[in-house]
């Protein structure tokens, strides 16, 4: 659900690249959801630049920019491919270069690349053919690098949001899911991406990493980023007021504040062949 990761209120990630009306629903509120999604440990960032052999960086699915903007601070050239043109313009306007198109349709016109990063995007492009074409966008020695983050709210935070939720839409296919899901699913997923990956035989043996962190957000600061995440894009407006109420009204009830347990995890791999 949308108190959680983007993924767990959108399909599996296997089908997930199918469902282009959700996909392309984030742009809907495009500067809300570059000021209020969070951004990704500088420990990833610096471990794919640094395993990297050049600077040149394809972003696949690059929403605004939030990643992409932190490789341009580690040094790295970034080019962005994103779907959603209302996306690309926020990430234009940041000082990103973006070309509009899906992965699968995007054409790389002979251009290669140092590193193809996917930041919290993979689950939207097709597995297999997407880890055919990174391959070959990359350059021999080159890594691939398939990366999003697991929330994990208090069940003070999870479970009205659940209940709130299963009120105001009713008929909504994710209303199947429970309000908080476990990390091993995540892995199990990331364990697929790997899978896919490998399948290819384009790469050497893909690596998992993982990163844990936390943050502290008060009421305001949680509900703001509520409306930009995959179930919630799609609610009217008075259904997502019932929504954020009832979150609100749990936040207030610890307090005001509540921590945010993040775990960010990725798929890795490098290309075959001498840097």
């Amino acid at each position: 659900m949308p108190t959680l990761p983007p993924e767990q209120s959108e399909p599996p990630p296997a089908e997930s690249h199918k469902a282009r009306r959700m996909a392309e629903s984030f742009g809907m509120d495009a500067q809300r959801y570059d000021q209020a999604r969070p951004g990704y440990p500088d420990a990833l960032v610096t471990r794919i630049v640094a395993g990297s052999p050049g600077p040149d960086v394809l972003d696949i699915g690059c929403g605004t920019g939030i990643a992409a903007r932190q490789f341009q601070a580690a040094g790295s050239a970034v080019l962005g491919v994103e779907p959603d043109g209302r996306m690309a313009d926020v990430a234009r306007a940041r000082g990103l270069e973006v070309e509009v198109a899906t992965f699968e349709a995007w054409q790389p016109a002979g251009r290669t690349f140092d590193a193809v990063i996917a930041a919290q995007s993979w689950h939207w492009v097709d597995p297999v053919a997407g880890a055919v074409k990174a391959a070959r966008v990359l350059r021999p020695g080159g890594r691939l690098a398939i990366f999003g983050h697991v929330y994990e709210p208090p069940a003070a935070v999870a479970e009205p949001f659940a209940a709130a939720f299963r009120r105001a839409a009713p008929d909504s296919p994710l209303n199947g899911q429970p309000a908080r899901r476990p990390l091993d699913l995540y892995q199990a997923a990331y364990a697929k991406f790997a899978d896919k990956i490998r399948e290819t035989e384009q790469f050497n043996d893909p690596e998992q990493w993982r990163f844990d962190w936390e943050q502290s957000y008060t009421r305001d600061q949680w509900l703001d980023p509520l409306p930009t995440t995959g179930g919630l894009t799609q609610l009217r407006p008075d259904q997502l007021a019932e929504v954020l109420d009832a979150v609100g009204g749990a936040i207030d009830s610890l307090g005001g504040r509540f921590t945010m347990y993040y775990t960010t995890l990725a798929a890795t791999a490098v290309r075959v062949g001498a840097c």
